[in-house]
């Protein structure tokens, strides 16, 4: 008798649990294709509101450039599916294909297709949900000392990023903390002033059937609202 697989066992467990490949956990896929297109597609998702925590507080913007030959890919099919259904991206004049869902499914597929060449089941089991439980929404901080930031999460990132209102994106890691620097908020002389800092978490693939340097991620980002202390001169 020939021995079964470990893949074939994971598949019989799964199918057994009544998951899907678009559940969270169910890992990433290269997927295949014709190895004649370059990909540079990306999911990101954004919170609605300060410490959002569920994935209904979330709106989903996918964003996909397509070449052949070092040419944009005009025409075609480029779709995104996820556990909410199939969305068929549409071609804009920045020379990418755009769409947009409510709330954060977290398991995305990205399916090309033009003529003769395509690119399917390119799947990215994104982050999950991460909630700040570091500073509290709306707590009033000095902004000339480090402020530090945590945030819960199940599962490591690929990377991350934090971003405030002085500073641009930072890549750190994804640990469940950091110390902003002191400086990153804006302040005011004579009054408080609300600033809000941006978390961003992302997990990626690089797709096979591809031209090399392809690439499909997906991004979650929340956010929470501090208030920084008058500063005067």
């Amino acid at each position: 008798m020939q021995p079964i697989l470990a893949s074939t066992v994971l598949a019989f467990a799964i199918a057994a649990c009544g998951g899907s490949n678009l559940d969270p956990g169910a890992g990433n896929d290269p997927g295949t294709g014709t190895s004649t297109l370059q990909i540079d597609g990306s999911v990101r998702a954004s919170s609605r509101l300060t410490n959002a925590r569920a994935s209904a507080e979330f709106d989903t913007e996918f964003s996909v450039r397509v070449s052949l030959n070092n040419q944009t890919v005009t025409t075609g099919t480029v779709t995104v599916t996820s556990a909410s259904g199939k969305v068929p991206l549409t071609y804009r004049a920045d020379n990418r294909w755009s769409g947009n869902a409510a709330s954060y499914d977290e398991v995305y597929i990205l399916d090309v297709e033009s003529g003769p060449d395509k690119v399917t089941g390119v799947r990215v089991d994104g982050p999950d949900i991460h909630v700040f439980s570091a500073p509290t929404a709306g707590a009033t901080v000095d902004a000339t000392m480090p402020l530090m930031l945590k945030w819960d999460r199940e599962d490591q990132a690929d990377s991350a990023a934090v971003r405030a209102e002085n500073i641009d994106s930072v890549s750190i890691p994804d640990s469940g903390s950091y110390a902003l620097a002191g400086g990153a908020l804006k302040t005011d002389k004579d009054q408080a002033r609300q600033n809000t800092v941006r978390l961003s978490r992302t997990n990626r693939v690089a797709p096979s059937g591809t031209v090399a340097g392809s690439t499909w991620s997906v991004t979650i980002e929340n956010e929470i609202d501090v208030v920084a202390q008058a500063q005067p001169l």
